[in-house]
């Protein structure tokens, strides 16, 4: 890419777990990142909605709450995490959230966005796509995949109602075994292909390739869980490590590297805190901080502590 990310800009991860786990490694280290404010997300469509809704920041109403198969309250909007025990819970919830999503969707200048799948769900009832079941019976809900063309529109929409913004599309690695291994080949061929033509067409749209990496790179069944499906903390840094040389400008290296070791001071707990040891090593804290802050001014200093 001729751009790149740096100190500053504001950064907006969505859709699966490589949204998560790459979001939050450039979070731990001092960017301005927002990672996956309704959740994870896998289709196309639900992230597309999610991109709307945080720049028009409509908040959420009545109708849209629904009861889970288990009791609680969400929206077909977000994942799981966001069951709350009252309706009132969760609009609270879900509403502040959105509210700050917004605000940092105004100024973000990069959004990363993960597709797991081109499989959705849609509500028998509004013939809406939604973003989960929420273990809700399945005859409420028509399965069906999403075809190229159909993709293409959605993700489509994005890079041309969004132009002050860089979208960076990466499909994930992750098997969806669900739909069996055809099911999930021809599911991820329907994402590369469509992200593939958006990145061609429009010069604020990338193409990140987590998917190969680990399907060529990463073949070997080492680099998965015990699950067979989710890669290990060695398949996730090989991949981080790859996404720094392809997103992150060369000049952010060295302050990656200081908010990485001022990051491992900070979670440094003392044994004897009234010792001279320890007050030099305060003092150090500072000194490190107050240089780092200094030199890169667009740096999240409170996100190394998370």
């Amino acid at each position: 890419m001729e751009q790149t990310i740096r100190y500053g800009d504001g950064l907006l991860f969505l859709g699966s777990c490589f949204a998560d786990e790459v979001g939050h490694l450039c979070q731990g280290l001092g960017f301005d990142a927002l990672v996956n404010p309704f959740g994870v997300l896998y289709n196309p469509v639900s992230v597309a909605n999610a991109v709307h809704r945080m720049a028009h920041g409509r908040p959420f109403a009545h109708e849209e709450v629904i009861q889970t198969g288990e009791g609680y309250y969400c929206t077909f909007s977000h994942n799981t995490t966001f069951w709350q025990p009252t309706e009132e819970a969760l609009l609270e919830c879900v509403n502040a959230n959105l509210l700050a999503a917004h605000e940092h969707f105004q100024d973000a200048r990069w959004i990363i966005i993960s597709l797991g799948t081109s499989w959705v769900f849609r509500s028998r009832e509004t013939l809406e796509v939604v973003a989960n079941c929420h273990k809700l019976p399945a005859w409420q809900f028509d399965r069906m995949s999403l075809s190229v063309p159909t993709s293409v529109a959605v993700l489509s929409g994005l890079a041309k109602m969004y132009p002050d913004k860089q979208f960076i599309f990466t499909v994930s690695p992750l098997r969806h075994i669900k739909d069996g291994l055809h099911g999930n080949q021809l599911s991820k061929a329907t994402l590369l292909l469509a992200v593939d033509e958006v990145c061609r067409t429009f010069g604020n749209a990338h193409y990140f390739p987590a998917y190969e990496i680990v399907m060529d790179e990463l073949r070997d069944y080492r680099f998965y869980k015990e699950d067979m499906v989710h890669p290990t903390e060695q398949a996730v840094r090989y991949i981080w490590e790859r996404f720094v040389d392809f997103a992150i400008g060369p000049k952010e290296k060295p302050a990656m590297k200081a908010a990485a070791e001022l990051k491992q001071m900070l979670q440094h707990r003392a044994v004897f805190p009234e010792s001279e040891a320890f007050k030099r090593f305060e003092a150090q804290k500072e000194k490190r901080i107050s240089k780092l802050k200094n030199d890169f001014p667009g740096i999240c200093l409170e996100n190394l502590g998370e």
